[in-house]
């Protein structure tokens, strides 16, 4: 392999032998991610502890013209940090260190490879908040998160991690170091190039710091749980509740066979009769909580659910909550492949989509279960499959293909929280035109003239690609 011969002396003069991996059976564990179905493996691993060894390696990767694909813990969904051929994976699990949790100006700034639930508790122990909190908080890490622009449970009211970045660091692939952004409340000179690489998933640079909004914590959360006999139903519950002029921090819903998967794997004591389940949280001042709580209590009842549940305690909030957080989990225990997708469209088109996902899992005779962010129109369609099976899984991409043509016709868009990657870039070009395609490739080249960063991922370099 040519990559041994050429860079690997001189990766190993700058992070030192122990963080360079070569060998097959230590390659494996980094030849796939969070995504189902797809690996690949890499030339070789290294483990980066500071900026200035990103920016050697990023500088040497430029000059050999090597691909350079950046991970953190892996958990992405629709692979983003996938493996190229004989590239050179650039671990940052071990720049792990939050620098400093400022106080008076509510900010966090952090290095990439701290977990999210690491930051979430590092704020909560000043009594402040950080918000976004995506399935795999408890391993993902934050360098990912503004990599993907990661969403989640509380989404709805507090918006996805580009709300909460004032700042970041980032290594250009030429090796330069730039920072962009800071601690002002109020900034709007030039342009917002940290919105920029928020999202951008590894393509544009590496992100080695990251200055973090935070906001004051909830003095109080009430949590709930109501089922339904019809999915019909539990949307017009989530429409009345926002119609009402409550936000709340969760509003997640729950099809049959998700709820059927969840209690068989966490014994939380659902029903097991009802179509669909909402969870509800609302946060806030104890008033206001207590208000919304009532409110959302009445509109579930008055719109026929089939039973609701009030936490009476933080430790029950948690245990109802878990019915949602599981999903995945449970879901992926019933099949030796679970491909989890993420289409979102408007709330008013929510319970459309969703008859249109379970009509396209009849007509190619597939097993799926549902659930998402029912608040903020949010869908995760999962196909339990099995990859070994061709034919089965080249139904599975039909299928696809279909929910995201109706995503884009309902005027949604082919993923809220996951990002395209390599999984959906496919999809990108019908989403987002021809013009903005050309927009989108002209402003990577510019910053990655040798296109050597995450390469083909997002969409692909040549312009004959554009459709």
């Amino acid at each position: 392999m040519g990559l041994k011969n050429q860079v690997l002396p001189e990766l190993t003069t700058i992070v030192g032998k122990a963080n360079v991996l070569t060998r097959r059976e230590d390659l494996i564990p980094y030849s796939f991610d969070g995504t189902a179905a797809l690996k690949q493996l890499p030339g070789c691993v290294v483990f980066a502890s500071s900026t200035d060894e990103i920016a050697a390696i990023l500088k040497l990767a430029n000059q050999s013209k090597i691909a350079v694909v950046t991970r953190g813990s892996g958990t992405g969904l629709s692979g983003g940090s996938l493996p190229s051929r004989d590239c050179i994976v650039l671990c940052t699990v071990k720049m792990d260190s939050i620098l400093e949790v400022d106080e008076k100006n509510l900010t966090l700034l952090a290095e990439p490879g701290v977990t999210t639930l690491n930051i979430f508790n590092a704020a909560e122990k000043v009594g402040l908040f950080y918000p976004p909190d995506p399935g795999s908080m408890k391993v993902s890490t934050i360098g990912g998160n503004v990599a993907e622009n990661s969403g989640g449970l509380r989404g709805l009211k507090y918006g996805v991690t580009r709300n909460y970045v004032m700042g970041m660091e980032v290594v250009l692939p030429q090796g330069e170091v730039m920072w962009m952004g800071n601690k002002c409340v109020k900034d709007v000179a030039g342009y917002s190039l940290k919105d920029l690489f928020v999202g951008s998933e590894g393509t544009l640079g590496v992100i080695t710091k990251i200055l973090l909004r935070l906001i004051p914590k909830p003095a109080a959360k009430k949590t709930m749980v109501a089922t339904f006999d019809e999915m019909d139903r539990a949307a017009e519950a989530v429409s009345a509740i926002i119609a009402a002029k409550i936000i709340p921090c969760t509003l997640e819903f729950l099809d049959r066979t998700t709820i059927h998967c969840v209690e068989d794997f966490a014994k939380i004591g659902l029903p097991l009769e009802c179509e669909a389940l909402l969870l509800m949280e609302t946060d806030g001042h104890p008033a206001v909580v207590a208000e919304e709580a009532s409110e959302m209590e009445r509109i579930c009842k008055e719109l026929g659910c089939r039973e609701l549940w009030v936490a009476k305690t933080a430790a029950e909030g948690v245990k109802l909550a878990s019915a949602r957080r599981t999903a995945f989990s449970a879901l992926a225990r019933m099949a030796p492949t679970t491909i989890l997708e993420d289409a979102t469209v408007p709330r008013s088109e929510l319970a459309t989509m969703i008859r249109f996902v379970n009509q396209v899992a009849k007509r190619y005779k597939l097993k799926i279960g549902t659930f998402g962010h029912m608040g903020d129109g949010n869908l995760h369609p999962t196909f339990l499959t099995d990859e070994r099976k061709k034919g089965e899984i080249h139904r599975v991409e039909k299928a696809f293909k279909e929910i995201f043509d109706e995503a884009i016709r309902l005027g949604g868009t082919i993923t809220g929280e996951h990002g395209v990657g390599l999984a959906k870039k496919s999809f990108l070009p019908a989403f987002v035109g021809k013009t903005q395609m050309n927009v989108l490739r002209d402003v990577r080249r510019s910053l990655d003239p040798k296109g050597i960063l995450n390469p083909g991922k997002i969409f692909d370099w040549e312009e004959s690609s554009i459709v």
